[in-house]
């Protein structure tokens, strides 16, 4: 199978960059005027642009829209960016896949704060173990852009930013939810400066939630897994603290730790096996930003992002799984004139495990790279190069190269053209009896071309044509003697057309994605795994004095896995809430409104429908 999926699955088979940016507050949600067009992301150029001018499709989820979703975690969040599919193996917490324009998880880099967090076993990072509630914003790019951040880059980049003090006295806010499969979720957090003059910002958040859950499998599809419902429990905290010492320089430390414990069924065990995955996602950082002259900024960050999974049976530990990923950053940024911006830097990356499955030397990553944003009249240009030093492989060079022509005021198109690699996991090199320490990167190139109207009354809508072509893919062949070994032999080729707008209809708030794509394994001409032809996804919010009311579809076509084919769904979910004064609130949300019985991964269950209340409390 080329592409695989869940590196969990094979073992069963088998046996900052914006944490040194001054990340930028964004405005409040403007109404019909063409202030929509001021929010800033930075994750498409490594540095902070308007939203409408980047030239990678790239969605931003901030504040407004974290608080409509229906979704307690990033997974659920960015099911709803356009050309994203996500998976689940079960309910909450459970281990789970993001596909972005077909490309596996592992193709698709993770980013908090700018630090990387994957699991260097698998290769991938737990999105369902991060929470919202330590959420500030969520930028995806979708695409080819390892020219700007190396290996697993791919498909695109998923970047969540932690919440950060603004200069103001401290405030506490706290929520509380209670609903379906007896989930609690209680979090709290509190804010503000620590000095009169805001020089000093801080952020602390808390939270915690736990749900009895449901049996993650069904037994009438796989007989040895355990009935009994699988519950998930999470505790997550995050801090933030920044000093502006001048005008010039600020310094600071960010933090996050994702503490997951979820019951999991096991379709090779026993029925009345007990199965719980002990699970961690932790991200740390000291940063540095400072302004050497009045056109050259400076960019320092250390930082340690940390994923465990330890696995339990029946109350006895059965493996370790433990990664450690140590980044150290300089990234300078050069404004040769008012429309023109020079990136350059430096990083080196350690990264190391620790398992008691398998024994792997440490992996060392020096990297280099450059690059260049500007406007030629209506003419926009994007170019980065990078080449990644690798101890166990050697070198791998990537790069990007965008254009863009503006008719007038709303009116563009654009196209780029992309090369970019995946490192092999620890999995795929070292794990026993099928990795292959002689195995090299994997490979792709990206085209794209895409039309976008922008305006203040209806937001920005965009029409993407892409196709990349994946070689030198990692598969795992049979030796004939029962064991597959991990080899470079696989093809892949994605294309497809994907649609989306992120704006107004008068006064309601809408999201809407359509993606049209062929994602097929010319290895073994089959579709790739878990990868639907067609799916979209629709959502609209609208205030009504002291309420807001929404709701969300999610679509998607048939699916092959594995044997089998996934049935297409349609999943609604709505939303209310209710101002009760201006900083006290109550929201109710049902998901799954019509009781929808189906599949993101073959014999996995997904929850019915479900009703939760939410009471808060947020000073304004």
């Amino acid at each position: 199978m080329v592409l695989p999926s869940s590196g969990i699955e094979r073992r069963a088979v088998c046996a900052a960059v914006c944490a040194a940016l001054n990340v930028l507050a964004l405005p409040a949600r403007a109404d019909t005027t063409e202030q929509v067009l001021t929010p800033v992301v930075v994750t498409a150029t490594r540095s902070a642009q308007p939203l409408a001018d980047s030239l990678p499709q790239t969605s931003l989820f901030d504040e407004q829209d974290i608080a409509d979703s229906n979704a307690d975690d990033v997974l659920g969040l960015i099911a709803l960016a356009p050309g994203v599919q996500i998976t689940r193996n079960g309910g909450p917490g459970a281990n789970s896949g993001v596909y972005i324009r077909g490309a596996a998880s592992s193709q698709s880099l993770v980013l908090i704060d700018g630090v990387r967090v994957e699991s260097v076993s698998l290769g991938a990072a737990q999105l369902s173990q991060l929470m919202l509630d330590q959420t500030d914003h969520v930028e995806v790019v979708n695409g080819n852009v390892s020219a700007l951040y190396g290996s697993n880059a791919i498909g695109g980049v998923v970047q969540i930013f932690t919440k950060e003090g603004d200069a103001h006295p401290p405030r506490f806010h706290f929520e509380a939810e209670y609903g379906s499969y007896h989930t609690q979720r209680q979090s709290a957090g509190v804010d503000g400066a620590l000095d009169a003059d805001g020089r000093t910002t801080f952020s602390l958040n808390v939270s915690r939630e736990k749900t009895d859950g449901f049996s993650s499998i069904d037994p009438a599809l796989a007989p040895g897994a355990n009935p009994n419902a699988n519950g998930y429990l999470n505790e997550s905290v995050a801090a933030t603290l920044r000093h502006k010492f001048t005008d010039k320089w600020d310094a600071g430390v960010r933090f996050l730790q994702s503490n997951g414990v979820d019951s999991f069924d096991d379709a090779y065990g026993s029925p009345t096996d007990i199965n719980k995955t002990h699970d961690r996602v932790r991200s740390a950082s000291v940063f540095a930003n400072g302004k050497l002259t009045d056109r050259w900024t400076t960019h320092f960050t250390v930082a340690q992002g940390q994923d465990r999974a330890n696995i339990e049976q029946n109350g006895v530990y059965t493996s370790r799984f433990n990664s450690e990923n140590h980044q150290y950053l300089w990234q300078n940024d050069f404004k040769l004139a008012d429309a023109h911006k020079l990136l350059f830097g430096y990083e080196h990356l350690d990264q190391s495990l620790d398992s008691d499955q398998l024994s792997a030397p440490d992996r060392h990553v020096n990297s280099v790279f450059a690059g260049y944003v500007g406007r030629f009249g209506a003419s926009d240009v994007q170019a980065n190069v990078r080449h990644d030093q690798y101890s166990d492989f050697g070198g791998a060079n990537s790069y990007y190269l965008g254009y863009a022509y503006n008719f007038d005021a709303h009116w563009r198109a654009s196209a780029s053209y992309a090369a970019s690699f995946r490192a092999p996991s620890f999995d795929d090199l070292y794990y026993p009896f099928s990795g292959n320490p002689s195995i090299q990167p994997e490979r792709s190139h990206s085209v794209e071309a895409a039309l976008q109207y922008a305006s203040g009354k209806v937001g920005v809508l965009r029409v993407t044509a892409f196709q990349t072509r994946y070689s030198n893919l990692i598969d795992y062949v049979s030796d004939g003697s029962g064991f597959y070994i991990a080899q470079n032999v696989g093809r892949a080729k994605v294309q497809g057309v994907e649609g989306s707008w992120a704006g107004h209809v008068g006064a309601t708030d809408i999201r809407a994605g359509v993606t049209f794509q062929n994602p097929v394994d010319e290895t073994n001409h089959e579709d790739l795994t878990r990868r639907a032809r067609r799916f979209a996804t629709l959502s609209a919010h609208r205030s009504f004095g002291r309420w807001r009311v929404g709701g969300e579809w999610i679509v998607s076509g048939a699916r092959s896995d594995y044997d089998s084919t996934l049935a297409g769904y349609g999943v609604v979910n709505l939303s209310a809430r209710y101002d009760i004064t201006k900083s006290w609130w109550l929201s109710a949300r049902i998901d799954n409104l019509f009781d929808r019985n189906y599949e993101l991964a073959y014999s996995y269950n997904t929850p019915r429908r479900g009703a939760y209340i939410t009471l808060g409390f947020n000073p304004s």
